[in-house]
């Protein structure tokens, strides 16, 4: 199971989580066609898929202006469990948990880096509203 979590853009809390049974493809933008739908002028229709890559799950940015992690640009990584990718460089942040994976210590190996607490950059103004064709995660599932 992978949930994805919408963390509020200035205190990094959560606002709103989706989880997904192990589908082959999780797609994300402002396009209703998308499983996860988030209206922001910074994310592309299509902005980024989470896809299922054997027994791992790799992320791939499709979005013109970007994702990234921990302030660097990717284009197609593997997903740790409790990475965080903000799409667009002043766009929305989602985090992501796998169910039964080992948090952060396999990111900070990808990239090469600790990972920084500070946020930098954000601008109060730009605001995210979200909406989603899958069912929102409830307790006890």
């Amino acid at each position: 199971m992978i949930t994805l979590t919408l963390l509020h853009p200035l205190q990094s809390v959560p606002v709103q989580s989706w989880t997904f049974e192990p589908e082959s493809v999780i797609r994300i933008g402002r396009s209703t066609d998308n499983e996860v739908i988030l209206y922001s002028a910074v994310v592309s229709r299509h902005h980024v898929e989470i896809r299922r890559n054997g027994l791992a799950w790799e992320i791939v940015s499709l979005g013109a202006n970007g994702t990234y992690i921990d302030g660097k640009r990717i284009t197609q990584m593997p997903v740790v469990d409790g990475m965080i990718i903000r799409l667009a460089s002043s766009g929305p942040k989602i985090q992501i948990h796998i169910e039964g994976e080992i948090p952060n210590s396999k990111q900070k190996a990808a990239l090469g880096k600790r990972s920084s607490s500070k946020v930098k950059g954000i601008d109060p103004s730009k605001e995210t509203f979200v909406n989603s064709k899958s069912t929102q995660s409830e307790e006890g599932n």
